[in-house]
Protein backbone atom coordinates (compact mmCIF):
# COMPACT_ATOMS: atom_id res chain seq x y z
CA UNK A 1 0.00 0.00 0.00
CA UNK A 2 1.29 3.45 -0.90
CA UNK A 3 0.93 6.04 1.83
CA UNK A 4 -1.26 9.12 1.38
CA UNK A 5 0.21 12.40 2.60
CA UNK A 6 -2.32 15.22 2.31
CA UNK A 7 -0.85 18.56 1.28
CA UNK A 8 -2.46 21.41 3.24
CA UNK A 9 -1.14 24.28 1.12
CA UNK A 10 -4.49 25.02 -0.53
CA UNK A 11 -6.29 25.09 2.81
CA UNK A 12 -3.76 27.67 3.98
CA UNK A 13 -4.11 29.63 0.74
CA UNK A 14 -7.86 29.92 1.29
CA UNK A 15 -7.31 30.95 4.92
CA UNK A 16 -4.86 33.65 3.88
CA UNK A 17 -7.45 35.33 1.65
CA UNK A 18 -9.14 36.66 4.83
CA UNK A 19 -8.03 37.73 8.31
CA UNK A 20 -10.41 35.44 10.18
CA UNK A 21 -8.21 32.34 10.45
CA UNK A 22 -10.83 30.33 8.55
CA UNK A 23 -10.36 27.62 7.44
CA UNK A 24 -8.12 26.55 10.30
CA UNK A 25 -5.12 24.61 8.94
CA UNK A 26 -4.56 22.84 12.27
CA UNK A 27 -8.19 21.72 12.39
CA UNK A 28 -7.89 20.35 8.85
CA UNK A 29 -4.77 18.43 9.84
CA UNK A 30 -6.84 16.87 12.63
CA UNK A 31 -9.45 15.92 10.04
CA UNK A 32 -6.79 14.42 7.77
CA UNK A 33 -5.74 12.11 10.59
CA UNK A 34 -9.31 11.22 11.53
CA UNK A 35 -10.10 10.36 7.90
CA UNK A 36 -7.33 7.78 7.77
CA UNK A 37 -4.56 9.45 5.79
CA UNK A 38 -0.98 8.61 6.69
CA UNK A 39 0.42 12.10 7.13
CA UNK A 40 0.43 15.74 6.11
CA UNK A 41 2.63 17.72 3.75
CA UNK A 42 3.33 21.45 3.94
CA UNK A 43 5.54 23.78 1.93
CA UNK A 44 6.42 26.96 3.85
CA UNK A 45 7.53 29.30 1.07
CA UNK A 46 9.47 32.50 1.85
CA UNK A 47 6.51 34.74 0.91
CA UNK A 48 4.16 32.68 3.15
CA UNK A 49 1.46 32.81 0.49
CA UNK A 50 -0.05 29.63 1.87
CA UNK A 51 1.64 27.77 4.77
CA UNK A 52 3.24 30.20 7.22
CA UNK A 53 6.24 29.58 9.42
CA UNK A 54 3.97 29.90 12.46
CA UNK A 55 1.91 26.95 11.19
CA UNK A 56 4.84 24.55 11.54
CA UNK A 57 5.11 24.35 15.36
CA UNK A 58 1.31 24.43 15.69
CA UNK A 59 0.95 21.46 13.34
CA UNK A 60 3.82 19.63 15.03
CA UNK A 61 2.14 20.08 18.42
CA UNK A 62 -1.15 18.72 17.12
CA UNK A 63 0.27 15.59 15.53
CA UNK A 64 2.88 14.82 18.22
CA UNK A 65 0.74 12.04 19.79
CA UNK A 66 0.30 10.36 16.39
CA UNK A 67 3.90 10.46 15.20
CA UNK A 68 5.79 8.66 13.81
CA UNK A 69 3.00 6.50 12.37
CA UNK A 70 1.34 9.70 11.12
CA UNK A 71 4.13 11.52 9.34
CA UNK A 72 5.03 15.17 9.00
CA UNK A 73 6.51 15.93 5.55
CA UNK A 74 7.94 19.42 5.04
CA UNK A 75 8.88 20.56 1.54
CA UNK A 76 11.13 23.43 0.61
CA UNK A 77 14.31 24.83 -0.85
CA UNK A 78 17.23 24.05 1.48
CA UNK A 79 18.37 27.56 2.31
CA UNK A 80 19.54 28.30 5.89
CA UNK A 81 16.15 29.66 6.96
CA UNK A 82 14.34 26.53 5.81
CA UNK A 83 16.86 24.19 7.40
CA UNK A 84 16.65 26.06 10.71
CA UNK A 85 12.84 25.84 10.61
CA UNK A 86 12.89 22.11 9.90
CA UNK A 87 15.30 21.53 12.78
CA UNK A 88 12.74 22.89 15.26
CA UNK A 89 10.27 20.05 14.62
CA UNK A 90 12.42 17.21 13.15
CA UNK A 91 9.79 15.93 10.71
CA UNK A 92 9.74 12.32 9.64
CA UNK A 93 10.37 13.42 6.06
CA UNK A 94 11.88 16.45 4.34
CA UNK A 95 11.34 16.84 0.59
CA UNK A 96 13.86 19.17 -1.00
CA UNK A 97 12.81 21.12 -4.10
CA UNK A 98 14.93 23.43 -6.31
CA UNK A 99 12.40 26.29 -6.29
CA UNK A 100 13.45 29.90 -6.53
CA UNK A 101 11.49 32.19 -4.15
CA UNK A 102 9.08 33.50 -6.81
CA UNK A 103 8.08 30.14 -8.30
CA UNK A 104 4.28 29.62 -8.32
CA UNK A 105 4.47 25.89 -7.67
CA UNK A 106 7.09 23.14 -7.86
CA UNK A 107 7.26 22.18 -11.54
CA UNK A 108 10.90 21.26 -11.98
CA UNK A 109 13.15 18.74 -10.31
CA UNK A 110 16.77 18.86 -9.23
CA UNK A 111 19.39 18.61 -11.95
CA UNK A 112 22.43 17.79 -9.87
CA UNK A 113 25.72 18.33 -11.65
CA UNK A 114 28.83 16.63 -10.25
CA UNK A 115 29.84 19.84 -8.45
CA UNK A 116 26.41 20.03 -6.74
CA UNK A 117 26.50 16.59 -5.17
CA UNK A 118 28.93 17.42 -2.33
CA UNK A 119 26.91 20.44 -1.22
CA UNK A 120 23.68 18.45 -1.29
CA UNK A 121 25.37 15.65 0.65
CA UNK A 122 26.16 18.12 3.43
CA UNK A 123 22.50 19.18 3.52
CA UNK A 124 21.32 15.58 3.62
CA UNK A 125 23.68 14.80 6.50
CA UNK A 126 22.39 17.81 8.43
CA UNK A 127 18.80 16.60 8.01
CA UNK A 128 19.71 13.03 8.86
CA UNK A 129 21.09 14.34 12.14
CA UNK A 130 17.47 15.18 13.04
CA UNK A 131 16.46 11.63 11.99
CA UNK A 132 14.48 12.99 9.06
CA UNK A 133 14.12 10.96 5.88
CA UNK A 134 15.36 13.05 2.94
CA UNK A 135 13.63 12.99 -0.44
CA UNK A 136 14.79 14.90 -3.53
CA UNK A 137 12.21 16.15 -6.03
CA UNK A 138 13.22 15.15 -9.55
CA UNK A 139 11.83 15.10 -13.08
CA UNK A 140 10.70 11.77 -14.56
CA UNK A 141 14.06 11.07 -16.16
CA UNK A 142 16.01 7.96 -15.13
CA UNK A 143 19.34 9.76 -15.52
CA UNK A 144 18.37 12.09 -12.66
CA UNK A 145 18.38 9.22 -10.18
CA UNK A 146 22.07 8.31 -9.81
CA UNK A 147 23.16 11.74 -8.49
CA UNK A 148 20.43 11.50 -5.82
CA UNK A 149 21.94 8.25 -4.56
CA UNK A 150 25.36 9.92 -4.43
CA UNK A 151 24.03 12.59 -2.04
CA UNK A 152 22.99 9.98 0.52
CA UNK A 153 19.32 10.95 0.24
CA UNK A 154 16.76 8.27 1.07
CA UNK A 155 14.60 8.60 -2.01
CA UNK A 156 13.02 10.63 -4.76
CA UNK A 157 9.70 12.29 -5.41
CA UNK A 158 8.89 12.11 -9.10
CA UNK A 159 7.27 15.26 -10.50
CA UNK A 160 4.01 14.06 -12.07
CA UNK A 161 2.65 17.37 -13.37
CA UNK A 162 3.79 16.62 -16.91
CA UNK A 163 2.12 13.22 -16.79
CA UNK A 164 -1.10 14.82 -15.52
CA UNK A 165 -1.06 17.34 -18.39
CA UNK A 166 -0.49 14.53 -20.90
CA UNK A 167 -3.35 12.58 -19.33
CA UNK A 168 -5.68 15.54 -19.79
CA UNK A 169 -4.60 15.70 -23.43
CA UNK A 170 -5.36 12.01 -23.90
CA UNK A 171 -1.73 11.02 -24.51
CA UNK A 172 -0.33 9.84 -21.17
CA UNK A 173 1.68 6.80 -22.27
CA UNK A 174 5.10 8.39 -22.85
CA UNK A 175 5.20 10.28 -19.56
CA UNK A 176 3.62 7.43 -17.63
CA UNK A 177 6.38 5.16 -18.90
CA UNK A 178 9.01 7.80 -18.09
CA UNK A 179 7.76 7.94 -14.50
CA UNK A 180 7.83 4.14 -14.32
CA UNK A 181 11.37 3.96 -15.70
CA UNK A 182 12.54 6.59 -13.21
CA UNK A 183 10.92 4.67 -10.37
CA UNK A 184 12.62 1.45 -11.47
CA UNK A 185 16.01 3.16 -11.66
CA UNK A 186 15.50 4.45 -8.12
CA UNK A 187 14.43 1.05 -6.82
CA UNK A 188 17.53 -0.54 -8.32
CA UNK A 189 19.63 1.87 -6.24
CA UNK A 190 17.67 1.19 -3.07
CA UNK A 191 15.86 4.55 -3.07
CA UNK A 192 12.30 5.14 -1.96
CA UNK A 193 9.89 6.37 -4.64
CA UNK A 194 7.29 9.06 -3.90
CA UNK A 195 5.06 10.82 -6.41
CA UNK A 196 3.30 14.17 -6.43
CA UNK A 197 1.77 17.03 -8.41
CA UNK A 198 -1.65 17.24 -10.08
CA UNK A 199 -2.55 13.66 -9.25
CA UNK A 200 -6.26 12.93 -9.05
CA UNK A 201 -8.81 10.13 -8.91
CA UNK A 202 -8.64 9.63 -12.68
CA UNK A 203 -4.95 9.78 -13.53
CA UNK A 204 -3.63 8.08 -10.40
CA UNK A 205 -4.82 4.48 -11.02
CA UNK A 206 -3.05 3.99 -14.39
CA UNK A 207 0.11 5.58 -13.03
CA UNK A 208 0.15 3.27 -10.02
CA UNK A 209 -0.48 0.28 -12.27
CA UNK A 210 2.78 1.10 -14.04
CA UNK A 211 4.65 1.84 -10.79
CA UNK A 212 4.12 -0.94 -8.23
CA UNK A 213 6.87 0.31 -5.89
CA UNK A 214 5.47 3.73 -4.95
CA UNK A 215 5.94 4.41 -1.24
CA UNK A 216 3.91 7.61 -0.94
CA UNK A 217 1.78 10.05 -2.88
CA UNK A 218 1.60 13.67 -1.72
CA UNK A 219 -1.67 15.14 -2.95
CA UNK A 220 -3.22 18.51 -2.17
CA UNK A 221 -4.68 20.64 -4.95
CA UNK A 222 -6.75 17.97 -6.66
CA UNK A 223 -7.83 16.35 -3.40
CA UNK A 224 -8.98 19.72 -2.09
CA UNK A 225 -10.92 20.35 -5.30
CA UNK A 226 -12.57 16.94 -5.02
CA UNK A 227 -13.42 17.65 -1.39
CA UNK A 228 -15.48 20.67 -2.48
CA UNK A 229 -17.79 18.18 -4.19
CA UNK A 230 -17.40 15.02 -2.11
CA UNK A 231 -16.60 16.29 1.35
CA UNK A 232 -13.19 16.15 3.03
CA UNK A 233 -13.44 12.71 4.60
CA UNK A 234 -14.92 11.09 1.48
CA UNK A 235 -12.20 12.57 -0.73
CA UNK A 236 -9.43 11.27 1.53
CA UNK A 237 -11.08 7.85 1.64
CA UNK A 238 -11.29 7.75 -2.17
CA UNK A 239 -7.60 8.53 -2.60
CA UNK A 240 -6.58 6.12 0.12
CA UNK A 241 -8.62 3.35 -1.53
CA UNK A 242 -6.80 3.91 -4.83
CA UNK A 243 -3.39 3.91 -3.16
CA UNK A 244 -4.24 0.73 -1.28
CA UNK A 245 -5.55 -1.21 -4.28
CA UNK A 246 -3.71 -4.35 -5.33
CA UNK A 247 -1.23 -3.69 -8.12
Amino acid sequence: MARLSVNLNKIALLRNSRRTGVPDVVDFARRVHAAGAHGITVHPRPDERHIRRADIPALAALIAPWRPAFEFNIEGYPDPSFLDLVATVAPEQVTLVPDAPGVLTSEEGWRLAAEDVASMRDTVERLHAHRSRVILFIDPTPESVAPVAETGADGIEIYTGGYAAAFRAGQPAALRDACAATAEAAAQLGLLVNIGHDLNLHNLPPLLAAMPRVAEASIGHELTADALLMGWEAAIAAYRDILGADR
